[in-house]
């Protein structure tokens, strides 16, 4: 064995070690002085769905089943997010003066999905409520919900449930009955189609913003529908639009007690008493209602219902 030979390998190797530890340090020192960014975790790497549609190949259905239930993961995780942070008894602001980023990938997952699969009904049914939801239960944007189901339509013409859905939108949500009458028209000249969407045509244009026209649509889509989920919203819009009702009533008793009184009564206490009503009124979640100082009766906060759904503006021959 020659020990120049082994002296030598020694050298080399701690040569190396030395090269290894201030190679380690100047990448430390690198990476405090320019961190690296962190990854998004809900960042949509491949944005086209065409091109996805090409890589995938004959996995096309697997991997809309993966983009859907990815879809669905990051909705429900920015609704979950924005709960935890939701504000006081205060409303939220219009949505033009909200901050919707939460949701700004949700379109693009969607998009994918139904690309993947042009035949997904359900990314497209569910996937356009998720859009239109008022924010912060989704991205409050009816636009982009009708686009969704116009890409439906393009790939299904024979679908009348997707041209009812855009006429929904329009309804329940972008409150334009015009448009939303002219596409429950479309559905209802679909083969196929129930005969009921031709008298809710008539009836969105007559009343479209009324709380019977609404409840009469919601009623429909309870009763016809065979999706357990659009049936238990129906059921809790239902709910909410009867709770309108009570509060409207409420509300009646409680201002013609205020003028006898000589101002509102401030509290559940005074009114129980004075015997305007037998006990605290309760909305149809069986929740107390609230009394707030100036004798304004809401909605609680802690009621399944809430929050109440926004009531549109009534057609009127103007517009």
């Amino acid at each position: 064995r020659n020990p120049n030979h082994s002296g030598g390998a020694l050298a080399v190797a701690c040569a190396a070690a030395a090269l290894l530890a201030g190679a380690i340090e100047v990448q430390a020192a690198r990476e405090r002085e320019y961190p690296t960014p962190p990854v998004e975790e809900d960042a949509v790497y491949i944005t086209s769905g065409s091109a996805l549609r090409r890589l995938s190949g004959a996995y096309n259905a697997l991997a809309a089943d993966l983009y859907w239930i990815r879809a669905i993961q990051y909705y429900g995780g920015a609704k979950r997010r924005l709960a935890a942070q939701a504000p006081g008894p205060e409303p939220p602001p219009l949505l033009a003066a909200v901050d919707t980023r939460e949701y700004d990938q949700l379109y693009a997952l969607l998009d994918i999905t139904t690309t993947l699969d042009p035949r997904f009904d359900i990314a497209y049914r569910f996937g356009a409520v998720f859009l239109a939801e008022a924010y912060p239960a989704g991205t409050g944007r009816a636009d982009l919900a009708v686009k969704l189901l116009e890409k439906g339509i393009g790939a299904r013409p024979d679908k009348w449930e997707y041209m009812q859905d855009v006429g929904f939108v329009y309804y329940w949500y972008a409150h334009d009955y015009r448009q939303a009458a002219a596409w429950f028209g479309k559905a209802s000249d679909v083969p196929g189609a129930p005969v009921w969407l031709k008298g809710l045509t008539a009836t969105t244009l007559a009343k479209g913003g009324d709380r019977q026209s609404s409840r009469q649509m919601w009623q429909l889509i309870l009763d016809t529908s065979d999706v357990d989920w659009l049936r238990n919203s129906a059921q809790r819009v239902l709910l909410q639009l009867q709770a309108l009702d009570q509060i409207d009533a409420i509300q009646s008793k409680l201002d013609a007690f205020a003028t006898v009184w000589g101002g509102p009564p401030g509290d559940w206490t005074t009114v129980v008493r004075a015997r305007v009503f037998p006990a605290i009124p309760v909305d149809p979640g069986r929740t107390a209602y609230e009394l707030t100082g100036d004798g304004r009766v809401h909605l609680s906060q802690s009621s399944p219902l809430f929050p109440l759904p926004v009531e549109p503006e009534r057609l009127s021959p103007s517009r």
